[in-house]
This record gives C-alpha cells, structure tokens and sequence, in this order.
C-alpha cells in the first residue's frame, strides 16, 4: 500500500507562518535572557573595588588604579565620581586596544575634619565609577561615545574610598607600593 502525500497552499501557508512565529519568539526570548544576564566584564581593574588614599586633611592625595582590556576588541571607558568638585581622575576616559594596560591617577581633596572628628569618624561617602563601550578599532576618545551608545555601556565598578593613616607606616608603605607612587 502506498501512501500518497499531497500538500496543499493552506498547508504551506500555515507552516510557513508556524515557523515564523517560532523564529519571532526564539530571538525575542533569547534577547530578553540576554538581557538578564549579567554583562561580561570587558577591563579588570586593579585595585578592584576600593581607592586607597592617604588621610591628609586639607591637601589633595592621589591614588592609582590599574585598567586593563580584558577582551579581544578594542574598548572606551569613562570615569565618573558623585564628587566632581573634589575628585578627578587622569585620564578621565580612553580607549584601549585588547590587551591593553594603562595606569589612573585618581586625585582627591580631602576635607578638613569638622569640630574634634578624627580619621576614623571621617567616612567618605565619595564613589567612583568606571564605565566602559566596545567600540570598532582605533577611535578617537570622545566622551559624548558614552551618550551616543548608551545601551551599550556597561559600568564596570563601582568604587568606594578608603583612607589609611599616614601615621602608621605599615599602611603608607602597602599604600605607595600599590600605587606605584
């Protein structure tokens, strides 16, 4: 006995439009997991979560922080602070190859204590972020490549400050080593 399989127009159609949907549905799923996960880190930063800088009230201190790109593109990042009026960093921003390395310096004021505060009661609400953009071979930084792209920026760390007491040498001197200062 054989077995005769004929398919008409309507059946094409309905499969066509089946396969469709389906197609439709798989990349709006899979866009929306991607969404959730989290994003890939493309620099390491060295230190990685605090700045460390020497307690001197009343004067500017400086700080460093290594910056490497981690992936296999080229990649902008930016620096931000909730302090711009007493915190800066140098470079503010740039584009590193893959591969690359490049050492901040981060500079600060540090506030005269108010009243009989001392070191320890001087908590620093201060924070620093590193934001970064992959971005397509040699480009000239800009920081408006930030608001031009901005689903695409991936903020890389947040920063918080520490200080450490320019009277004890053992935390000056891991101070100066780490910051290459």
């Amino acid at each position: 006995m054989a077995i005769i399989h004929s398919e008409s127009s309507s059946d094409n159609k309905f499969w066509g439009l089946f396969t469709q949907q389906l197609n439709q549905t798989s990349n709006s799923v899979s866009s929306v997991a991607r969404s959730l996960l989290p994003t890939r880190r493309r620099l390491r930063l060295d230190p990685s979560t605090k700045l460390y800088f020497p307690y001197e009230p009343g004067k500017q201190v400086r700080s460093a922080i290594r910056i490497k790109n981690t992936s296999k593109s080229h990649v902008a990042f930016k620096f931000q602070t909730t302090a711009p009026k007493s915190c800066f960093m140098r470079p503010p921003g740039g584009i590193l190859a893959p591969g690359e390395t490049i050492i901040a310096t981060v500079f600060k004021f540090v506030e005269l204590p108010e009243n009989n505060e001392t070191q320890k009661d001087q908590k620093s609400n201060v924070k620093f972020k590193i934001m970064s953009l992959k971005v397509k071979g040699e480009l000239d930084y800009v920081p408006e490549l930030f608001d031009e792209q901005r689903d695409q920026v991936a903020v890389e760390q947040i920063l918080r400050v520490v200080f450490l007491d320019a009277d004890r040498p053992s935390s000056v001197s891991w101070y100066k080593k780490k910051s290459n200062v």
